[in-house]
């Protein structure tokens, strides 16, 4: 047991190392591990690791998912649904049958479906991978979610179509079977992630001001959404994205702020540790892989010329396919405008006639669908995607953690299988290196930015004064009462309310007063200095002995809120 659990210490030491540096150095943490671990892969005495698919598939690749799905905004992934599903399923479907018909071009002797086989194993690029160069670059809004909303779903297109064709090659499945065992994953995986997704909100609900125990059951929750849709035959990849998306939208209104803050944090250790290890796995194994081909008798280079020929035609075939979904959004970005006129010309009919006396709901509910529908015709107009854009989302094809996973679930008994694993890692390695670390390149030389920060700034502030107005609203009903049924104190509600317009007018001075030098920095920075002097006293009393460590706990625990309230992130103290 001694060295299994040396290699686990040295992965995260190497994984914490890698992804502190990787940002100073302007490459890519996922496209560095991988270089880090071909290069630990060839040291003396390095030992032979092999982690069974099955783990990455069953382990590794739930909880990544559900962390990604979790943070993915709703409103956004329904807005964008259908370029997602075109990305993930027919762009899918396109590159397996695509580089299916080159391997089998290559390799006749392993058969059209092994070759399709081999296609759905390198077909979906990795959301880890995108998302976390994307997001490092300040790419848009809306890109970044492009490419997450991609990355989820287009490694169940890429799973069932693996299974598929793999059951083709003893002659089992038909045409109409397989599409008919897809439509089966895809709903019944849905239904599932539905299940768990409220389930455990509901649960974790009940469990108000214990974190733990609610950070303890959404560790889970991946498991309990994959597991039994596996077991069913669906896909368990759709019903973890379900629940994770489920949950990431009802955590605002189900789970208290501490319950949030807690599984934030604690999802994205987790996050880091099992998606850089994947990417260091990957990079660690290639000497294996390697040295399987040698003793099968095909040729390495031969593989990895296959493996390159693959990589290109995926992205031929990807800038191909994004060039008419490019021209089909700018073309929805067009008849937004148009739409939004309509839109609001209803509207003011609407609120003109007024709700009808006897179905006042019916008016309720057709004015919040119109609004909605307003609201997603500004955001098509605003936050249109353009051919820079477009140009970023071609580029970003890397592969990763189910390429991984996938090519080693081949059957043993597919001819040349060493190469066909060797070919998969190739278009893996080579996607993440070059694409990967061209990536920032790319983005810098077509210009393109993030968010608008004064635009940002101006609904940062309207929605700030929504917050405060309906605070304040609050505070003036005559319906406020406690929990007993009792009124409150006048007193203290007069105190509330001055609070509350001085908090509102601080609020305000901040988002207009941005400078370094303005009286409201000085004041957070100040504020900030007198923690810093807190945390001082604390640590004197602390080595002094003189208090109790449950009272020491405690202090601790009201400096670290009040840093956190005025953004001191680091309550060591300043000696």
């Amino acid at each position: 047991m001694r060295e299994p659990a040396l290699l686990a210490v040295m992965a995260v030491l190497i994984i914490v190392a890698v992804s502190y540096f990787a940002p100073r150095l302007g490459v890519a943490a996922p496209v560095l591990l991988v270089l880090v671990g071909m290069g630990c892969g060839r040291l003396p005495g390095a030992p032979d690791l092999f982690l069974e698919p099955e783990w990455i598939l069953a382990g590794v690749l739930p909880p990544l998912l559900y962390a990604a799905a979790v943070n993915v905004p709703v409103l956004d992934f329904r807005r964008d649904f259908g370029t997602i599903g075109a990305l993930s399923v027919l762009l899918v479907l396109v590159s397996a049958f695509g580089t299916g018909l080159l391997i089998w071009w290559l390799v006749p002797d392993i058969g059209f479906a092994t070759a399709v086989a081999l296609g759905a194993v390198v077909s979906p690029p990795d959301a880890v991978a995108a998302t976390s160069v994307g997001k490092r670059l300040g790419l848009p809004p809306r890109l970044v979610t492009i490419l997450e909303g991609e990355g989820l779903v287009n490694d169940a297109t890429a799973l069932v179509l693996l299974r598929t064709a793999v059951a083709a090659t003893a002659g089992v499945v038909s045409f109409r079977g397989a599409l008919g065992e897809f439509a089966f994953a895809v709903f019944v995986g849905i239904a599932v992630g539905v299940l768990v997704g409220h389930g455990s909100v509901w649960v974790r609900s009940r469990i108000r001001e214990q974190p733990v125990l609610t950070t303890a059951i959404s560790f889970v929750v991946p498991f309990l959404a994959f597991l039994p849709a596996e077991e069913l035959h669906a896909s368990g990849v759709i019903a973890v994205v379900t629940a994770g998306l489920i949950t990431g939208h009802k955590s605002a209104s189900r789970f208290t702020a501490h319950d949030r803050i807690s599984e934030r944090t604690n999802w994205r250790t987790i996050q880091l540790l099992l998606e850089n290890g994947v990417f260091l796995l990957m990079g660690f194994e290639i000497t294996a892989v390697v040295s399987a081909v040698h003793e099968s008798g095909d040729g390495v280079w031969t593989a990895i010329g296959f493996g390159l020929l693959t990589t290109l035609t995926l992205v031929v075939l990807r800038v191909v396919f994004v060039i008419p979904l490019v021209a089909m959004l700018r073309h929805q970005q067009q008849d937004a405008g148009r739409l939004i006129e309509r839109i609001e010309a209803v509207l003011d009919r609407l609120t003109a006639r007024g709700p009808h006396p006897d179905r006042p709901r019916r008016y309720e509910r057709a004015t919040v669908m119109l609004r909605r529908r307003h609201a997603d015709a500004v955001f098509f107009a605003n936050e249109g995607l353009g051919w820079r854009g477009g140009a970023v989302l071609a580029w970003s094809g890397m592969r990763g953690v189910v390429t991984l996973a996938a090519a080693q679930s081949l059957p043993t008994d597919v001819p040349h299988r060493a190469e066909l694993v060797l070919v998969a890692f190739t278009v893996a390695i080579v996607t993440l290196v070059v694409q990967g670390g061209t990536l920032p390149v790319v983005v810098k030389r077509l210009g393109i930015q993030g968010t608008d920060a004064d635009q940002d700034q101006r609904e940062l502030a309207h929605l700030t004064t929504e917050l405060q107005a309906a605070t304040q609203s609050l505070l003036e009903s005559p319906t406020l009462r406690r929990e007993n049924g009792d009124p409150f104190d006048d007193d203290l509600l007069d105190q509330t309310r001055e609070r509350n317009l001085a908090f509102a007018e601080s609020i305000e001075k901040m988002l207009t007063e941005q400078a370094p030098d303005s009286p409201l920095q000085q004041r957070r920075e100040l504020q900030r200095l007198l923690v810093d002097a807190q945390q001082n006293a604390l640590l004197d009393a602390r080595a002094s002995g003189t208090y109790s460590s449950h009272v020491l706990e405690r202090a601790q625990n009201l400096i670290d809120t009040m840093a956190s309230r005025f953004g001191g992130p680091d309550t060591r103290g300043v000696r």
